[in-house]
């Protein structure tokens, strides 16, 4: 699809060279002797871009400027003006005009112009896409969660977010979402447009956090060939956020406690002050408060950062959520591996259900990325799932019952005499028949999809055959 140029330009002859040249480029173009006549073809056709002209009939190219814009912000807009009109060109750019031309300019000139703005308008665009789906992405219903202290969580997401800078400490234990409910606190608030900056604090070496968080100046130590800007500068004007806190080293809690206090620091190795605009959210597993105890912690620090606190529940806690999770995991494993599975079989729900998670969220999600690489079907089985999901359930000691089987003995013995190929596939069809049945939790219709039978009628006459009682 070609991209659409419109001219605004009241001259006889000039607007239709220019137009007949870009068409020639490979463009759309259209042309519009006044400001009123440019502006019905912005609202009918989808306009990529403008050339306007800064002096017009009826009404100037700064007015029709601001019209083009109350009806589509994102049409990038090139004012063409005269050198003693430069004052407007310069007025139109402020205005936010994309850039200008000066009359007398050649093909080539436009030709790169129009290119140039045409390239900056679509990463623009993409930019903007990324961003919205960014923000769609940590919205609260793109969340899951639907149990009663989720929704209480999500209520304090939305006061706290609407505070511009004070802290937030996010407690919980590993797994439970800390650094989604904190993107999600940062989408919400006022600084959605600015920076996420997250730092593991006990991922990184105590001798290297500074660095990290203060950035240094040039020289200041060996190998600071040149000067860098620490993620507190980084994060200007947007959020910080300070996972596993519990595992910072007192020295940095004391540096971190002056930030906070401050809001100014110095880079290493430098001696001017820095101010910043940044908020700090925080997030641990650890009992801060047997910490400070244990003076493993700062107390005046836990206060600090503890201005306002979020408690994520551990996942054992809200069960009526787990299979929410492996929903959503469901779907975005789909996308992610290309593949279509439609659902959780019955006792492999049971499991999920029956198990503590340890982990939380995170081994979840691990647990049905695992269970779809394994899957080849259009549905998640109870033997896709680890052993230590499995367990001892009584769903598990039905299928050992149905996969040890007979069959796995029989498979085994030492044949006393010939072996009759007809015993081992009646022996293999029988089995098969069991797993399908038990695995479908006796829906026979879903048991003989899972056995690649066209009719039902085909399952039952197997059924009859050997006897089997569902």
């Amino acid at each position: 699809m070609s991209l659409s140029i419109l001219i605004v330009d009241d001259e006889p002859h000039l607007p239709h060279q220019f137009a007949r040249f870009l068409r020639k480029q490979g463009y759309e173009v259209h042309t519009a002797p006044d400001g009123d006549a440019g502006l019905q073809i912005v609202r009918k056709s989808e306009i990529d871009l403008v050339l306007l002209d800064v002096r017009l009939p009826k009404q100037s190219g700064l007015e029709v400027l601001n019209r083009i814009q109350m009806i589509d912000v994102e049409i990038p807009v090139v004012m063409i003006t005269a050198y003693g009109d430069i004052q407007d060109a310069v007025m139109a750019m402020k205005a936010g005009a994309a850039d200008y031309l000066l009359k007398g300019f050649d093909l080539e000139q436009l030709l790169f112009v129009v290119q140039r703005v045409l390239a900056n308008s679509a990463m623009s665009r993409e930019l903007r896409q990324l961003r919205r789906e960014r923000s769609a992405n940590y919205h609260f219903t793109h969340i899951v969660g639907q149990s009663e202290q989720m929704c209480a969580i999500f209520d304090l997401v939305t006061r706290v977010a609407a505070s511009e800078t004070a802290s937030v400490l996010i407690m919980g234990e590993s797994g439970t979402g800390k650094e989604v409910i904190a993107h999600a606190l940062h989408e919400q608030s006022a600084r959605a447009s600015g920076p996420f900056h997250p730092l593991n604090c006990a991922a990184i070496p105590s001798n290297l956090l500074e660095s990290e968080l203060f950035g240094y100046e040039q020289y200041a130590f060996t190998d600071a060939k040149r000067q860098k800007r620490g993620l507190l500068e980084l994060a200007e004007g947007g959020t910080l956020f300070l996972d596993e806190i519990g595992e910072m080293p007192q020295d940095m809690q004391a540096k971190l406690l002056r930030v906070l206090e401050t809001r100014t620091f110095f880079r290493l190795g430098g001696n001017k002050e820095v101010k910043i605009n940044v908020r700090v959210v925080a997030a641990t597993n650890r009992d801060l408060e047997q910490a400070i105890q244990e003076g493993a912690f700062r107390a005046d620090l836990f206060f600090r950062l503890a201005v306002l606190k979020i408690v994520l529940p551990p996942l054992r806690e809200r069960t009526g959520d787990i299979l929410l999770f492996a929903a959503q995991f469901l779907s975005d494993f789909n996308k992610l591996l290309g593949r279509n599975v439609k659902r959780i079989a019955p006792d492999a729900q049971q499991l999920l259900l029956a198990y503590r998670w340890p982990g939380n969220v995170r081994e979840l999600k691990n647990v049905i990325e695992r269970a779809m690489i394994l899957s080849s079907g259009e549905e998640l089985l109870a033997r896709h799932f680890p052993q230590e999901i499995i367990g001892n359930t009584p769903t598990t000691r039905v299928s050992s019952m149905v996969s040890a089987d007979p069959l796995e003995q029989w498979l085994d013995r030492q044949p006393n005499g010939p072996i009759s190929l007809n015993e081992v596939n009646e022996r293999i069809e029988q089995h098969l028949v069991r797993w399908a049945l038990h695995t479908a939790n006796s829906n026979r219709a879903r048991a003989a999809e899972l056995l690649g039978l066209t009719k039902v009628d085909q399952l039952r006459y197997l059924i009859r055959k050997y006897h089997i009682e569902p």
